[in-house]
């Protein structure tokens, strides 16, 4: 049985990518960029851990009920879920849209991340910030559109000076959105 180790799941936000979409950060990394912005989904112990048929069970129902148009991985690091292809093709499946971070370059993560549609990627260089982008921490960072699917989104990701904010509690998420 695949299974997942999950740090948090937002149903609904539209700060984790563009359009409405479910976002969902694994636990564990191992990378160690200095200044990490999630340095509570670093250590590498388990957290909560879902099979693959109730992760697609909550994407399924945030789609139902919410609408979203895709689902958003971030960490940690998700590459470390060895899982992330199936999970990938089972949401493709369902009709939505993938995107993925890593601290990776792709080239070196190209068979886990088979099936997304972008791919943010490269290791957070904290003295090297990106203040053009949403969502990318350092300029080093590349936006890899691997399908059509989200090719005319480039200007979501310019910054227009309005800052994301969510604001967790332990692993609940109590605020998401933007604010200026």
């Amino acid at each position: 049985m695949i299974k997942f180790n999950i740090a948090s799941i937002n149903r609904c936000t539209e700060t984790e990518g563009p359009y409405k979409r479910l976002a969902i950060w694994f636990q564990g990394c191992n990378i160690g960029c200095r200044g990490c912005c999630n340095p509570d989904y670093r250590p590498i112990v388990p957290k909560h851990i879902l099979a693959l048929d109730e992760l697609i069970e909550i994407i399924s129902q945030a789609q139902k009920e919410l609408g979203i148009e895709g689902v958003t991985y971030l960490g940690g690091e998700p590459t470390l879920q060895q899982g992330l292809p199936l999970l990938t093709s089972d949401i493709k499946k369902i009709g939505l849209g993938v995107i993925a971070f890593t601290g990776r370059k792709y080239e070196d993560v190209i068979g886990i991340l088979s099936g997304c549609d972008l791919v943010l990627d490269g290791a957070y260089e904290q003295y090297k910030p990106d203040k053009e982008r949403r969502l990318l921490g350092s300029v080093n960072q590349r936006i890899l559109h691997l399908t059509e699917r989200y090719k005319n989104v480039d200007n979501w990701f310019k910054s227009t000076g309005i800052k994301a904010v969510e604001v967790h509690v332990g692993n609940m998420i109590l605020a998401n959105g933007d604010v200026i």
